[in-house]
């Protein structure tokens, strides 16, 4: 659990599992909503793969997502942006200079919210052994440079390919048995009011004795999005469409 100085803002929006790609592009509208104060978020809290593909070091990602990007830093100018990266978005601290950004290794995000504990989370931490070797090697220096050298000299082949296979998966099958799951993953691990994090795409609140947990829907499912509310008394997130 890693310890920060955010505070959860009422009206706050919250974003999760976006998907974004020129393949996939309907967060850009939401986002150039934001920029032109057509929403008015109080905070925005991006949740993790918000990009199906953006490395820190493949500048090819940040190219072919320039508009996007673009747009976030803008934001983050006027507004406080916290950016938990996720599985497919990662190392871009040097991407986003004012965006508070939180890696992996500081998941989940302990965040004040009047006198509740909330954690945050992409999702993709207490995994299993394998996904946690495979998130290792994908966010070393080394492997993505050398990715980005394959990436050059196939101009580019190899992140097309990935974004041409990504835009092609389901993002909102229902996950059976989730339940279950979550409470062996998160059992007794963590002491908290909220647990709140994306990567599955579920669209659950569920209680459990130690809190209440919520994985979020995926933006890139139906574009739906969650605003803080403090008046609710169970879900504190109210579900919104952007259309």
């Amino acid at each position: 659990m890693f310890h920060s100085d955010i505070e959860l803002k009422e009206g706050a929006f919250v974003v999760s599992d976006a998907h974004y790609s020129h393949l996939r592009p309907e967060l850009l509208n939401f986002l150039k909503a934001i920029q032109s104060k057509q929403l008015q978020p109080s905070q925005l809290i991006l949740m993790g793969d918000i990009f199906d593909t953006l490395f820190g070091n493949v500048p090819y990602t940040q190219k072919v997502n320039f508009e996007a990007v673009n747009i976030i830093n803008e934001i983050s100018q006027s507004m406080e942006v916290v950016y938990l990266e996720g599985n497919h978005d990662f190392n871009l601290k040097k991407i986003f200079p004012k965006v508070k950004v939180f890696g992996i290794k500081q998941q989940p995000l302990k965040v004040r919210c009047k006198n509740k504990t909330i954690l945050l989370a992409h999702g993709d931490i207490q995994s299993p052994l394998l996904y946690n070797v495979y998130t290792a090697i994908i966010r070393n220096p080394f492997v993505i440079s050398i990715l980005n050298i394959f990436d050059i000299i196939s101009r580019h082949s190899i992140i097309k390919r990935l974004d041409e296979y990504l835009s092609k998966k389901e993002d909102c099958k229902e996950f059976t048995g989730f339940r279950k799951y979550i409470q062996n993953r998160l059992d007794g691990k963590y002491q908290c009011d909220y647990f709140i994090e994306g990567h599955f795409h579920q669209n659950k609140t569920l209680k459990y004795d130690e809190f209440i947990y919520t994985n979020l829907a995926a933006f890139a499912c139906n574009q739906r999005y969650f605003i803080v509310n403090f008046t609710q008394d169970v879900e504190l997130l109210e579900e919104n469409f952007f259309i």
